[in-house]
């Protein structure tokens, strides 16, 4: 086993580190407090191949592996997770590139890194959530075109994406659930389609979250991903095993972020006439927050790898993302403690990355989805 990156692999890395340092750290307070999507940070993001990086250089992308995108992801939200979340512009490019015709690559994925697009994928619905086979957004054919009704709920860039990938019922009457759902890709400019942003979310901010509505929304047939109906469900699970892991490195990144900012603070702030630092309960928190911190960075690096590699490890990528998701919330609460009244105000960035370190523990999958996962994988059928 070789446990260090290589040079190039240390580039990307360090090439990242400088970006989020000199271009996130400074608008960081300002988008959370906005709400608003930095889209000048995503263009600069676009133009130095961060974005969509993981898109083959045939469709202009960086053609980076997944590790690599991991990488990046941990670098910017190690700075801010709000304003790190423009590396999402190209959430559910990963359903182009896998399943989509050749048509359909060449038409939706060279925007993406170019800054010319933003993607999304339309899956949640209000009565869903996490069962994605409750999901009832319909797709019915008429003619040569799709006919789109129904709703998403919680849909990242839902209100500033050019074309979405929207999870549809087109088979309801298939024998199995798991062929019912098809991906048909959907412009946001077409009638009927309608978006509103919410606002009032406790983290990531910077983050553009939209509940959408379908009506009577018509796209050609060729907009079905793939070109055949009924693969929208396998389609959505290669799609989560590699966010989840995508995810996993946010967990990762905040953690160390948060981390970083203990550190800093109990160097500098004085109790008992000395810094907090010397003090051996200080010191044995900050021991135990690093070594969370990298016991999440190990597993996260390892599921990225096997993913790469061709052995998607869906129990592992369950474990990477529920223990990366809980080492993030666990170790910015410390973080925000070891801060004490400091920690409880938003002039410190430790405040902000509090509140930014749940998502990871509720999207692509709540925690308790990922134990499912990965005690099934254990057990088999009982």
């Amino acid at each position: 086993m070789n446990f260090e990156l290589s040079k190039e692999e240390t580039d990307i890395k360090m090439a990242a580190r400088e970006f989020a340092e000199g271009e996130i750290r400074e608008i960081a307070k300002e988008h959370d407090q906005k709400e608003e999507f930095p889209k000048k940070l995503w263009k600069k993001a676009c133009e130095l191949g961060f974005v969509g990086g993981f898109i083959k250089e045939e469709y202009e992308g960086a053609g980076l592996s997944f590790f690599e995108t991991c990488l990046i992801m941990e670098e910017f939200w190690r700075v801010d997770p709000g304003c790190g979340c423009v590396l999402l512009a190209a959430f559910g490019a990963e359903y182009l590139q896998n399943y989509g015709t050749p048509e359909q690559k060449k038409k939706y994925l060279p925007p993406i890194p170019a800054g010319e697009a933003i993607m999304g994928a339309a899956i949640t619905e209000p009565d869903a959530g996490s069962d994605i086979f409750g999901a009832r957004t319909e797709a019915v054919k008429e003619g040569n075109e799709y006919v789109i009704n129904g709703s998403k709920i919680f849909i990242t860039n839902g209100s500033i994406a050019k074309y979405l990938a929207v999870f549809c019922v087109t088979n309801p009457d298939a024998k199995s659930r798991y062929n019912r759902h098809s991906i048909l890709m959907v412009e946001t400019d077409r009638p009927g389609f309608e978006a509103s942003k919410i606002r009032g979310k406790m983290g990531i901010r910077a983050s553009d979250t939209a509940e959408l509505s379908f009506n009577n929304v018509r796209v050609p047939r060729e907009n079905l991903v793939g070109g055949k109906e009924g693969n929208g469900f396998a389609q959505t699970m290669e799609l989560f095993n590699i966010n989840r892991v995508v995810a996993a490195a946010q967990g990762v990144g905040v953690a160390q972020g948060a981390l970083e900012l203990a550190i800093g603070h109990v160097k500098k702030r004085e109790a008992f006439g000395q810094a907090v630092g010397k003090f051996q309960a200080i010191q044995f928190k900050l021991a135990e927050m690093a070594t969370k911190v990298e016991a999440a960075r190990v597993l996260t690096y390892q599921a990225a790898w096997l993913l790469d590699n061709g052995r998607t490890d869906p129990k592992l990528i369950a474990m990477a993302k529920w223990m990366a998701g809980e080492t993030g919330v666990r170790v910015t609460d410390d973080a925000l403690q070891l801060h004490g009244g400091y920690g409880f105000i938003n002039e410190y960035d430790i405040e902000r990355f509090y509140r930014d370190a749940k998502i990871v523990e509720i999207y692509e999958a709540t925690k308790e989805m990922e134990k499912n996962t990965i005690a099934r994988q254990l057990l088999g059928k009982i």
